[in-house]
């Protein structure tokens, strides 16, 4: 009888709750762990996603950039005759173009200056992607005429709410005379904190420096039935070896690979998120080898009752994965609110997503019963002799 009633009885749950005092810190310190993961991991993802956010905006289904190319924030350019070149392949609709250099911004509240991405585009045939950009194209026909990223840092002035006042903002870049006539969204990364969007012709402006026939991105549009491998061993073949020929996934999968083995901020939050990781399982491991140590006794005696190791070793499991669903509600919530601040003082896309929450749930399953696993040892040497 009294078997059968302690197979009913949730012996793991009663175990961890036996003493509220360890098990609130087992629950906080699994939590911190994994709150450390979600920070880090959070952060890697908005990384990745504001990196590629250009490549994902291009309206091309083939890119071509110099053969060195790994960052769309410091892009070689090559001669446009490449391009030209490869209109003539069979299943190709369009080609267009896409300046990118860096300029001087300045703010034109402070008249401070600050770093800003410019794109130089063709406004008879907007290269990027944008719904803002469709409806404002016609403002760039102008000379020095700009349309504003108003996701970008606030360091470069509240210019849509000065726009939206005043209808044009008057400021410089490098050093010249622009106005921003419009405000399009694409967001604040780790290598630039804003953008701008000028016609090709205000581009060459601005960076007097620069050949028109030098670009940075080519273009590369098919007709709706073209086989994009066919085309792209075409163009492989007939283009010499100082263009590189991309589609637009592999051109953003480059920028992603430059991210996290190129630089050190990838390799950082790698790191951020294993020693998260480990922390957790130190924790987990402490909590759980402590409880056994504490009821050795106990166990002797259930395994000079009868029971198997195999049954006692399910109940520290069971502990285990109660310690990995109760330390990770808290975490995912706390998390959440983070992203919020991180967001609101970066301007970086961050934010909770279903996939990273279930894989730090996961991680956090496995941390504690490879903690578990770990504290088996001392559970196996429960004796019966010991109660004596």
């Amino acid at each position: 009888m009294l078997r059968k009633l302690l197979k009913r009885t949730p012996l793991a749950w009663f175990q961890l709750t036996r003493e509220r005092t360890r098990l609130i810190v087992a629950i906080a310190g699994i939590a911190f762990a994994d709150i450390l993961i979600f920070v880090q991991m959070g952060f890697e993802g908005s990384l990745y996603e504001s990196a590629t956010k250009p490549q994902q905006l291009l309206n091309a289904d083939i890119v071509l950039v110099d053969p060195k190319f790994e960052t769309l924030f410091s892009v070689r350019s090559f001669p446009r005759q490449r391009l030209y070149q490869a209109a003539g392949v069979s299943g190709i609709k369009s080609i267009n173009s896409l300046y990118i250099a860096s300029g001087q911004w300045k703010n034109p509240i402070t008249r401070q200056s600050r770093t800003i991405l410019v794109f130089g585009i063709d406004p008879a045939n907007p290269a990027l992607n944008l719904p803002e950009l469709k409806e404002s194209a016609k403002e760039l026909y102008a000379l020095n005429n700009v349309l504003f990223d108003r996701a970008g840092r606030p360091e470069y002035g509240d210019v849509a709410a000065m726009l939206k006042q005043n209808g044009r903002v008057e400021t410089e870049v490098n050093n010249k005379l622009i106005q921003v006539k419009g405000i399009f969204t694409v967001g604040a990364s780790f290598a630039a904190d804003g953008n701008i969007i000028a016609s090709d012709s205000t581009f060459l402006n601005l960076f007097r420096d620069r050949q028109p026939d030098r670009i940075e991105v080519g273009l590369i549009s098919l007709e709706p039935n073209a086989d994009i491998q066919i085309v792209l061993a075409s163009l492989k073949n007939i283009l010499p070896n100082d263009v590189r020929v991309l589609t637009r996934e592999e051109f953003a999968a480059v920028e992603r690979k430059y991210w996290t083995d190129g630089s050190a901020i990838g390799f950082i939050f790698g790191l951020g998120s294993l020693v998260g990781f480990i922390v957790g399982v130190v924790i987990v491991y402490q909590i759980l080898y402590s409880d056994v140590s504490d009821h050795l006794p106990e166990y002797a005696t259930l395994k000079a009752m009868g029971y198997s190791d195999r049954y006692l070793l399910a109940v520290l499991f069971q502990q285990a994965l109660l310690l990995a669903v109760l330390g990770f509600i808290p975490s995912l919530l706390l998390s959440i609110g983070l992203y919020q601040i991180a967001y609101a003082a970066t301007l970086l896309p961050i934010a909770m997503t279903t996939e990273r929450a279930i894989t730090v749930l996961v991680l956090t399953i496995i941390m504690c019963t490879g903690s578990g696993a770990i504290a088996m040892g001392k559970l196996r040497s429960a004796d019966p002799a010991d109660i004596f």
